[in-house]
């Protein structure tokens, strides 16, 4: 039987298990301060003890997790600048992966790389956080990642079930508008925290959330039981993607969708057959055609 996805997690709190778990992330966080010369590296040290816990420990949903259902996440923290003893300047890339049903295989959801990472941190200080409120950039910035995640991966289990998480990340971007660092606000750039979460909670682009659910429950997690019946959900869910990028091409939201998924929608179809290949091949290059030569290698197997 197929394991209990998180839209039946009422079962889970009337049904006890020994295997259910609390921790709904499991992150990895690492911090490369090689670029910042003469200073003391022991608070680079101290401050990724203080995100490791600061995620890691803390409850994000009300919702049990088995361990084979945590979502895997990894950031990555490169420090640019310090400015000054409590101010950083950094990147932060981050990749967040799901489970799929009957394997031991991993699907990329977000793979992102903010370059917008500005924040004061003192060393020792607890990392505090409130929805509502702006306390820390490191804090506001770490959680609205975490409830970005959590809403991408409820909307791979049930249709629009993450809505909850992204209305959270919203209230951390609505909370921010005054901060003294970029990245919050609709008039600085196209692509920042304002309009990734702005892309999702706008009804005009919904398909893509719907993709979303079909690619994943539908498609990936059936593929382990029906090969060609996934495969065929997958591609039937990849015309939902057309019809966001036929609302608007140059969608942020889209694109880093797209580049999410590139890699895994070769290696799928290069076992496909030939009329699956033929369309998904058309399609993608329609709405990638900057990577058309990498959807060509889907052709390279037979």
């Amino acid at each position: 039987m197929k394991l209990l996805y998180k839209f039946l997690f009422i079962v889970i709190f009337l049904i006890p298990s020994f295997t259910s778990i609390s921790q709904e992330i499991i992150c990895n966080i690492a911090i490369n301060s090689q670029q910042v010369q003469g200073t003391d590296k022991r608070v680079f040290e101290t401050m990724q003890t203080a995100l490791l816990e600061f995620v890691n420990s803390r409850r994000w949903t009300n919702v049990d997790f088995k361990t084979e259902e945590r979502i895997e996440c990894n950031m990555a923290i490169t420090v640019r600048e310090r400015p000054s003893t409590d101010r950083f300047k950094a990147r932060l890339n981050i990749v967040a992966s799901r489970p799929i049903y009957g394997t031991s295989y991993n699907s990329t959801l977000f793979n992102y790389l903010d370059e917008d990472f500005e924040f004061e941190y003192v060393e020792f200080q607890a990392l505090d956080f409130q929805e509502n409120q702006y306390i820390s950039n490191l804090s506001s910035m770490i959680a609205y990642y975490i409830y970005f995640i959590l809403g991408l991966d409820f909307d791979t289990f049930s249709l629009y079930g993450g809505s909850q998480f992204f209305e959270k990340a919203e209230m951390v971007v609505n909370a921010a508008q005054d901060a003294p660092f970029p990245g919050w606000n609709s008039f600085e750039d196209q692509r920042n925290r304002y309009w990734l979460i702005e892309n999702y909670m706008n009804k005009s682009y919904s398909d893509l959330r719907v993709f979303l659910y079909e690619y994943h429950l539908n498609g990936l997690d059936v593929m382990s039981d029906d090969i060609e019946g996934g495969r065929a959900k997958i591609v039937q869910s990849l015309n939902l993607l057309t019809n966001v990028y036929n609302e608007q091409p140059n969608l942020f939201a889209l694109q880093l969708t797209i580049d999410a998924k590139r890699d895994e929608i070769v290696n799928i179809f290069q076992q496909g057959n030939p009329k699956e290949k033929t369309d998904v091949i058309n399609i993608m290059k329609d709405i990638d055609p900057a990577n058309s030569s990498t959807y060509s290698k889907i052709n390279d197997r037979n």
